[in-house]
């Protein structure tokens, strides 16, 4: 079935091929040979637009041009050019994503260097699941400040199912909690959950929010806003860990106090 010129115009642009293109590319197979000015009355277009869609598909080697202006004619090569050329351009594409692939390294580099810290924001119970679920994307052991209490009353029933999934990735968590009841019966499952607990004073250290640091990300979710945040910076968690650090050495003496 012989497709109509509506028809290959369409799939010449499906190709790659501007509208215009497509379309005084259709209108030259129709006339054969023929003056600019033929064309572009049979393609529909002023005579300059003419002459500028002429010159793109001659460079694509799929038009000719024989004789001299006012005589100058334009005629289609074979159809097979527009293989030709479509196979020109793959190799072209294929150089482009190669030498692409090898400027990658610079390319990440120059971004690095201006990169800002990316902050995304996540609202009301699913953007906090959502906040909890990007930290089992975890390349290394998480560093927490959690309150059990908190968590569970904000997020009922979703915890014991995060626990398992963090502990099936092997994402292990060290986390320093208010001793309450509550927290105390959790730290029963830190072994199996990968968790290591460091329990401070709840009458003294009793925080709210929990934020996780890990990769290059500080994740907040605050049970009180029902808002959960997430800094993308490897600087701010380059620090963050290191405050950690400090913390985490003072609640492992006071959790060794509160067990004596």
């Amino acid at each position: 079935m012989q497709e109509s010129p509506q028809d290959l115009t369409l799939t010449l642009e499906a190709l790659g091929f501007s509208k215009k293109e497509a379309i005084v590319y259709v209108a030259l197979l129709e006339l054969g040979r023929a003056t600019v000015s033929e064309i572009s009355r049979k393609a529909g277009i002023n005579r300059t637009t003419g002459y500028d869609i002429l010159d793109s598909l001659s460079a694509k080697g799929i038009v000719n041009v024989t004789g001299k202006e006012p005589k100058q004619e334009y005629a289609s090569e074979p159809p097979e050019a527009v293989i030709e050329y479509l196979k020109r351009e793959a190799e072209t594409a294929k150089a482009r994503i190669a030498k692409a692939g090898e400027l990658l390294p610079q390319l990440r580099s120059v971004q690095r260097e201006q990169n800002r810290p990316k902050i995304k924001f996540y609202e009301g119970t699913e953007g906090l699941k959502q906040v909890y679920e990007d930290t089992l994307t975890s390349t290394e052991p998480i560093r927490a400040y959690a309150n059990v209490d908190d968590m569970h009353k904000g997020l009922p029933n979703y915890f014991p199912d995060y626990y398992r999934h963090r502990a099936e990735k092997g994402i292990k968590i060290r986390a320093i909690v208010p001793k309450t009841p509550i927290g105390s019966a959790r730290g029963a499952f830190d072994a199996e959950e990968k968790r290591e607990t460091a329990f401070v004073p709840a009458e003294e250290y009793y925080f709210s929010p929990e934020i996780n640091i890990y990769d290059n990300k500080v994740m907040i979710a605050s049970w009180l806003e029902k808002l959960g945040v997430i800094i993308e910076s490897a600087e701010i968690a380059d620090a963050m860990k290191k405050i950690y650090e400090l913390a985490w050495a003072e609640a492992k003496r006071l959790d060794q106090k509160l067990r004596t």
